[in-house]
């Protein structure tokens, strides 16, 4: 599997071409919803840029880690109606296209917004579902590791690992190269121990 790591510099300058493509266009949302855990930052960083203050979060089950679950949910419900609202949903990437369905569909039940667009910062062209706007478009298909999921990531890894690692060390040396090499040492070292510990409270 190919992969990329996004760091929290390369995030900010992702989300500041999302918010110049909004601007732009003369979409100035009142309202932005975040498709958590992973649309949170994004969502949180263009309610900054726009000085908003309304922001709701609305969880999907799809992903944990790289491993798909076998449906997608939406265990909490959004707590407000989007009658008359100009609403921004926001991910972190379009992969399958299956959380923006359930997503939309889901919005769509809490009254009608007088406009509805959504924005990640990396879509895949392999995703059914293209949002309104996105900072990078991904050709090539590759797992995108963003810094506030290493821990979920590297133990979803880790855990198809045989024999389990039982050290730090013994983990980041067998974690793949092409996901480990753009992640900061002093952080992986940081992180090890965490996904270790996780994974040991699940057996």
């Amino acid at each position: 599997m190919d992969y990329e790591y996004i760091s929290w510099n390369h995030f900010y300058r992702l989300c500041g071409v999302i918010y110049r493509k909004l601007d732009g266009s003369g979409f100035r949302p009142d309202l932005i919803v975040a498709i958590t855990r992973g649309g949170y930052p994004t969502a949180r960083v263009l309610a900054d840029y726009f000085d908003l203050m309304d922001l709701f979060s609305l969880k999907i089950e799809h992903y944990r880690g790289p491993e798909r679950l076998p449906e997608t949910t939406i265990p909490y419900p959004l707590p407000l109606s989007l009658e008359g609202r100009r609403v921004l949903l926001v991910d972190d990437v379009s992969d399958s296209g299956d959380t923006f369905d359930a997503a939309l569909a889901h919005l769509h039940e809490r009254g009608r917004p007088e406009a509805l667009r959504t924005a990640v910062l990396h879509h895949k062209i392999s995703a059914r579902y293209q949002p309104d706007y996105y900072a990078q478009k991904v050709i090539k298909w590759r797992w995108i590791s963003y810094p506030w999921a290493l821990v979920e990531d590297m133990k979803a890894i880790a855990q198809n690992l045989s024999p389990r690692p039982q050290s730090a060390e013994q983990l980041l040396s067998r974690m793949p190269a092409a996901y480990i090499g753009g992640i900061p040492r002093a952080v992986l070292q940081q992180v090890a121990p965490i996904v270790l510990q996780r994974m040991q409270e699940e057996t």
